[in-house]
């Protein structure tokens, strides 16, 4: 039985849908002003390797994620500007192409790392469902829950009392321990927008300007990304999407609701406050959040210039999936360290992997006390560290026959993702022409004409292929 950690009620609880053979799921996607980096991207394959989980364990997975292009400000307390206009003021392009842009990296990457996005509609955008937010805005108007200030709709978050909830942290505390400025029109310091004016108490650019007149048009730039509203031009604050999006794509309540722990206090307490005055009912029955990733033991952060990117990661010779594998190596609900050292040990463990089941014959049928064990870890709260390690003792079991293996590991391997389908079984097949090199290199090397050896190994390295010696014979393998 699948067990997860729900952080609302903070145990591990059996996990059961709502339907039968159907399971829901939303996670918290990316907001799309720069390129994801490895911090990032470590929740999207632990989530990605719960749906392939619960695909394997017979149920019908529905997942949906949002694409954050509007709404996200640069400070959780509403204060700032949208991330997505700031990016393109420092880029020097419209928000609409910086969307665009980091929206399709994201795939990019999610694809390298062989995480299985949702398909569109499921696959959200938050500026292709404003009248969605507006509407969920409208019900909590309409239930009292918001008040208006002179730049926008907030929710009172006085007027909830199981928020905080959780982070299980009680209402009066979280309203004692937020503090309000003193030039704040918010009642508690806790409250959130749920639409931003774009202009003063919802004006157009042009009455904002004729009631303003020392004002001049040149020092008003015009905002790119507006609608209207019943209150005036705006935009949706950055937690009505989540609401609004997984209202229409998963109905209310739903089974599993995913996030970084950092969405914790603000962005999913505020998820929660607005869907449930607005529908009357839960918004999801398990939450779940990973933890952080560091670098060198410290926090991802510019500042310090390690948020690497797989792009970084190709420049030292680190493959996607090679990160991958280093994610599952601690358990998702644990920090964990990054560092090259790390990352180059995971590299040549998953090389070494790839290596020894080439040499395996075609799969037959798996074997069950492995897969047992196998199961019992992973299904224990997405355990993917114990289940690494049950997956190498297969490895080196060598009382085991090698079809049996193979076909154990292709199953395991649909659950974790690692590409292995491509390796397991399948002999590395050499060109004729590359053979040819290795053959002189050796005859070479047998005779000590190490300059000869040395050319041809180089020659073999321009065509992508190493050559490994040992005292009796020698090994190619792929350059990567």
């Amino acid at each position: 039985m699948l067990k997860l950690w729900n952080t609302e009620s903070r145990t591990r609880e059996a996990f059961g849908p709502i339907s039968d053979d159907e399971v829901r799921m939303y996670s918290c996607g990316p907001t799309v002003y720069m390129r994801a980096h490895i911090g990032n991207l470590r929740g999207y394959v632990i989530w990605d390797i719960l749906k392939r989980l619960l695909k394997a364990d017979g149920y019908q997975v529905t997942h949906a994620m949002n694409i954050t292009d509007v709404g996200h400000l640069t400070d959780d307390a509403d204060e700032g500007e949208d991330k997505m206009i700031k990016s393109a003021r420092e880029q020097g392009k419209t928000a609409w192409d910086i969307a665009k842009e980091y929206e399709e990296l994201f795939k990019q990457d999610a694809q390298n790392l062989n995480i299985i996005l949702p398909e569109p509609p499921l696959l959200c955008r938050a500026t292709d469902h404003i009248a969605e937010q507006i509407k969920l805005v409208q019900d909590l108007e309409e239930k009292g829950y918001t008040y208006t200030t002179s730049d926008g709709i907030y929710f009172d978050t006085a007027k909830f009392p199981e928020y905080g909830k959780l982070s299980g942290q009680p209402l009066e505390e979280k309203l004692a321990g937020a503090r309000v400025e003193a030039s704040s029109e918010k009642k508690n310091g806790t409250d959130f927008a749920l639409w931003k004016f774009s202009y003063p108490n919802g004006l157009s650019r042009e009455d904002y300007l004729a009631s303003n007149s020392d004002l001049r048009a040149s020092d008003l730039p015009e905002r790119a990304m507006e609608w209207p509203s019943p209150w005036g031009l705006g935009f949706p604050g950055w937690h009505a999407e989540c609401s609004a999006m997984s209202k229409k794509y998963l109905g209310q309540p739903f089974d599993i609701h995913t996030g970084g722990v950092d969405h914790i206090p603000v962005h999913h307490e505020n998820e929660i406050a607005q869907s449930v005055c607005a529908y009357g009912v839960p918004l999801a029955n398990f939450w779940l959040h990973n933890e952080f990733l560091t670098v060198d033991g410290h926090k991802m952060s510019k500042s310090l210039g390690n948020t690497y990117t797989l792009e970084d990661l190709n420049s030292h010779n680190i493959e996607p999936l090679a990160l991958r594998y280093f994610y599952l190596g601690a358990h998702y609900r644990q920090k964990l360290n990054f560092t090259w050292e790390s990352a180059a040990a995971a590299q040549n463990a998953l090389n070494k992997l790839r290596s020894l089941v080439r040499e395996w014959d075609a799969p037959t049928e798996i074997n069950l006390e492995y897969d047992d064990r196998f199961m019992a870890e992973i299904m224990d709260d997405i355990n993917t560290a114990s289940a690494l390690g049950v997956l190498w003792e297969l490895v080196n079991d060598n009382s085991l026959e090698t079809p049996v293996k193979a076909a154990t590991l292709k199953r395991w391997n649909t659950i974790l993702g690692l590409g292995l389908g491509e390796y397991i079984g399948k002999p590395l097949e050499i060109p004729a022409n590359v053979r040819a090199i290795a053959d002189r290199r050796w005859e070479a090397r047998s005779n000590k004409d190490w300059d000869t050896a040395d050319a041809l190994r180089l020659e073999l390295e321009n065509l992508g292929w190493l050559m490994e010696d040992s005292d009796s014979n020698y090994k190619l393998k792929l350059k990567k």
